[in-house]
């Protein structure tokens, strides 16, 4: 596991402090997957892990695998499976280039129900699935024109140029509000309020035009993957952070190129990263003030990372074309250091926060939001309690640095 400071940000005084107990086991084909090559997964309500390979589906219940191919199913549209998803109500999907299939409920056994153009797709090639909050699932195609479609259950309906970007959509996430965002593979990002399309591009603030992938984290700010980096947009679109070095490379290289974004229950963001011309790829993730990554020489199972999903015990799967490994859930920075017996209260909070250590003298507070910036900063207090005023503030997540003599605690605190 390598550490690695945002390079935008200088912090004076403060480290998040992480778990190393954590641990990565890989697997293959020895072990029951269907092939090496995996180029998506997802996890189902039951923690079942579904991995998308070059040569069909295999699921892992955590002890048992099984496998789909067109083989054993014949109403598969084809073994080469570019995007998987399992819905809340356990139906796992999969896209390939000729369509999409359904498999009802995840039960092994059952039908794998085709969807093609013939039905109300509007392009066969499909490059993501996504289900919004209320159920509806969103087709990404980043053919040329071709847009989402979308199903409610029962109906086709279909969005794309001139209200999409050209050049197709490759994902889509979607805000608290309903609000839904595309990535788009050569024009950026678009937004979509329901009623009405903006297309943002590298004008108008966005690293760069080639996106991958879009995740809308727990404060609404729109992190954009790209292949120059990530994008962090606020809710309101009028504040851009940047995020070029999430994982480390040889020297001289820089570039990270993302492939897959996705956020675990404590809100931090992870990542996949692949440099083609390198061969060299990895795993990052965001604690709200830096980065941590991991890579093959940790033990993933090869540089060429495709994707990566989150289970519910915060397990992060991570598909790979040399097999998949499993990180275990890294305990959260927010925790106590050294048995330091303090209190941080009430939490969540409109209008102040209790800091309260008994035993430790609390020399300084700083306090950062959701993109690392930081937001409000007290030195030389010098006194074992203070009272932090937040009314100012707008509701979210913000992370609470506090450096104690000279140890540091971290903890999350949430503005409402």
């Amino acid at each position: 596991m390598h550490f690695l400071k945002y390079f935008l940000f200088s912090f004076s005084f403060f480290a998040f402090f992480y778990s190393s107990s954590q641990t990565i086991v890989s697997y293959s084909e020895a072990d029951g997957l269907l092939n090496n090559y995996v180029k998506c997964v997802a996890v189902d309500p039951n923690d079942n892990i579904w991995f998308g390979t070059a040569f069909g589906v295999s699921m892992f219940d955590g002890s048992l695998w099984t496998s789909y191919d067109q083989s054993s199913h014949p109403l598969m549209l084809s073994n080469d499976i570019k995007a998987i998803t399992a819905t809340t109500n356990g139906d796992i999907w999969i896209g390939t280039d000729y369509g999409v299939n359904k498999l009802h409920s995840g039960v092994s056994g059952m039908t794998w129900l085709p969807f093609t153009t013939n039905d109300g797709l509007a392009n066969n090639k499909v490059t993501s699935i996504d289900e919004a909050p209320n159920g509806d699932l969103w087709f990404s195609h980043s053919s040329f024109s071709a847009g989402v479609s979308v199903f409610d259950g029962s109906n086709w309906i279909s969005y794309n140029s001139p209200d999409l970007p050209i050049s197709g959509v490759c994902a889509t996430s979607f805000s608290d509000n309903g609000d839904i965002w595309f990535a788009s593979p050569l024009d950026g990002l678009a937004h979509f309020d329901g009623t009405n399309f903006t297309n943002y591009s590298a004008n108008d603030g966005l690293l760069s035009n080639y996106s991958t992938s879009v995740l809308i984290d727990n404060s609404n700010n729109i992190w954009l993957g790209s292949q120059d980096g990530m994008t962090v947009m606020n809710s309101t679109a009028n504040q851009f952070t940047f995020h070029t070095i999430m994982y480390t490379l040889p020297p001289p290289d820089t570039l990270n190129p993302v492939t897959e974004i996705a956020k675990d229950s404590w809100g931090r963001i992870w990542t996949t990263i692949y440099v083609g011309y390198l061969a060299e790829g990895g795993v990052a993730y965001w604690d709200g003030s830096q980065w941590f990554d991991f890579d093959h020489s940790d033990g993933i199972a090869g540089p060429n990372v495709k994707s990566l999903a989150i289970d519910s015990q915060d397990n992060v799967w991570v598909a790979t074309t040399t097999g998949v490994s499993k990180i275990s859930a890294i305990t959260s920075s927010f925790q106590e250091i050294k048995n330091m017996s303090y209190y941080i209260y009430p939490n969540p909070s409109s209008n102040h926060i209790n800091i309260k250590f008994e035993n430790n003298s609390i020399a300084a507070i700083k306090l950062f939001d959701n993109l690392g910036k930081i937001v409000k900063s007290v030195d030389e207090i010098n006194r074992s309690s203070t009272s932090l005023d937040i009314s100012d503030f707008n509701s979210g997540i913000y992370y609470l640095q506090i450096l104690v003599g000279n140890e540091l605690v971290s903890q999350k605190i949430i503005v409402n």
